[in-house]
C-alpha cells in the first residue's frame, strides 16, 4: 500500500474504518480511580508500569482504542477521585510507542491549549503511532480547573463558539502550508506547522457534548460523537437523530459511541453482589457529590438530581451498566449495536483483570454474535 493511500484511508485509525462491526475502547485508564468512585481494591493507581501493562493487554485483546480523561485536580472525599492524572498528550505518545494496533486518543480541554501548539503535538504523536492518533475535544466544563489556568468560564454556548474557531484553525494547519487567521477569538499571522499528521485530512476527532450547542459542534467538527445513555430504551431514536442531524446540516457522516462499565462474573448474583460491594459499601459518596455539583451548573446533558444517576456516577461515571454473566453482558451489547450504536468505551474497577476477562470470556461470545472480528 502506498504512503499516499495509507494517509488518505486513515486505515490505522480503527474506530473510524472497517474491522469489527461494533467498536470497543478502554476509557479512563490514566486517572486515579479510573471511572469508579470507590475505595474498593484494585482501581487505577496511575503509574507508568500500570499504564503500559493496561495498554499492552488492550492491544493484545484486540480492543480498538484507549481514550483518557483530562483532569487537573480531584474531587476530594474519601478517595479524592481522579486527583492523580497523567497529562493526555504525553500519555498518548507513551502508549503509542508501546502498542502496535489500537487507536490512541488524547483528551483536551480546548481553552487550556493553543491550537498552534496542539497541532504540532498531534502531528508528533500521529507519527510516533504510525497514524493511530485520535483527538477527544472537550469545550471545558470544570470551572475549578479552568481557574488554575487563569481562564474565565465562558457562557455555555460561547464555549462551543470558541471551540468551533479552535477546531477550524487546527484543521487548516493540518491541510495548509502558511496562512493568516482572523476570527472572534483568535487573530494569528503566518500560521505554519510541519510535519503534517500522517492521517489525511487529519486524525479523527471525538466530542462528547449533547446539548444543542454541543451536538452542533460534534456534527460540524467530529467524526465520533460520544454520548451518555441514561435510558437505553431511547438509544435507537437518539443515535438516528444525531446521525441525521450531522448529515442534513453539514453533509457529514458521524459515528456515535457511548460508555459502559463492566462487572462480569460467572453468575448474576456474584456480579450484583460485587456491584453492591464497590458502590454501596465502598463508594465515595462525598466525592461523587462533589463531582455532580461541579458538573451540574456547567452542563446541559443530563439530569443530575436523579438518584439512579448518582449511583451510576459512583459505579462508572454515569455509564451504561454491563452487570451480569458473560452471556447477559454480550446480549446487552448486541441490543445496543442493533439500536444503531457504533461502539462503547469500557471501564472496570480493576482494568487489568477486566481486560483479561474480556479477552477470555466476552470476545469469543461477541465474535459468535458477529460483533467483533
Amino acid at each position: 500500500m502506498s504512503e499516499k493511500h495509507h494517509h488518505e484511508a486513515r486505515d490505522a485509525a480503527v474506530l473510524l474504518n472497517g474491522g469489527s462491526r461494533f467498536k470497543l475502547a478502554v476509557f479512563g485508564a490514566n486517572v486515579s480511580g479510573g471511572c469508579s468512585i470507590t475505595a474498593a481494591e484494585g482501581t487505577i493507581a496511575v503509574n507508568w508500569p500500570e499504564s503500559r501493562r493496561i495498554a499492552r493487554l488492550a492491544d493484545q485483546a484486540g480492543l480498538d482504542a484507549m481514550i483518557p480523561v483530562a483532569r487537573w485536580k480531584g474531587f476530594q472525599g474519601a478517595t479524592n477521585f481522579n486527583d492523580r492524572c497523567f497529562e493526555t498528550f504525553t500519555w498518548a505518545a507513551g502508549v503509542a510507542a508501546v502498542t502496535t494496533r489500537l487507536q490512541v486518543f488524547a483528551t483536551v480541554h480546548v481553552p487550556t491549549v493553543h491550537p498552534v501548539r496542539a497541532a504540532k503535538e498531534i502531528a508528533t504523536i500521529d507519527h510516533i503511532s504510525g497514524g493511530r492518533f485520535g483527538l477527544n475535544l472537550v469545550a471545558g466544563w470544570n470551572e475549578a480547573e479552568l481557574q488554575m489556568f487563569g481562564l474565565p468560564q465562558r457562557p455555555h454556548d460561547e464555549r462551543y463558539a470558541f471551540s468551533n474557531e479552535w477546531a477550524a484553525i487546527l484543521k487548516r494547519i493540518w491541510d495548509e502550508d502558511t496562512f493568516d487567521f482572523s476570527g472572534q477569538f483568535f487573530s494569528l499571522p503566518g500560521i505554519h506547522s510541519e510535519p503534517k499528521p500522517l492521517q489525511r485530512p487529519g486524525p479523527g476527532i471525538m466530542s462528547a457534548g449533547q446539548s444543542p450547542a454541543g451536538t452542533d459542534f460534534a456534527a460540524r467538527n467530529a467524526d465520533l460523537q460520544f454520548i451518555f445513555l441514561p435510558d437505553i430504551s431511547k438509544t435507537q431514536k437518539t443515535v438516528a437523530g444525531l446521525k441525521a442531524n450531522a448529515l442534513e446540516k453539514y453533509g457529514r457522516r458521524i459515528k456515535v459511541m457511548s460508555a459502559a462499565y463492566v462487572v462480569c462474573r460467572p453468575t448474576e448474583k456474584e456480579a450484583l453482589d460485587y456491584h453492591h460491594y464497590y458502590v454501596t459499601e465502598k463508594g465515595d459518596r462525598e466525592g461523587a457529590g462533589n463531582l455532580i455539583r461541579n458538573i451540574a451548573p456547567n452542563s446541559q446533558s443530563a439530569d443530575f438530581s436523579d438518584k439512579a444517576f448518582q449511583e451510576a456516577i459512583i459505579a462508572g461515571y454515569g455509564a451504561v451498566p454491563l452487570v451480569g454473566t458473560p452471556d447477559q453482558i454480550v446480549e446487552k451489547i448486541a441490543l445496543l449495536a442493533d439500536a444503531g450504536l457504533d461502539g462503547l468505551t469500557l471501564s472496570w474497577v480493576n482494568y487489568e483483570s477486566g481486560i483479561q476477562q474480556y479477552e477470555a470470556e466476552l470476545l469469543p461470545r461477541l465474535r459468535r454474535k458477529g460483533l467483533r472480528e
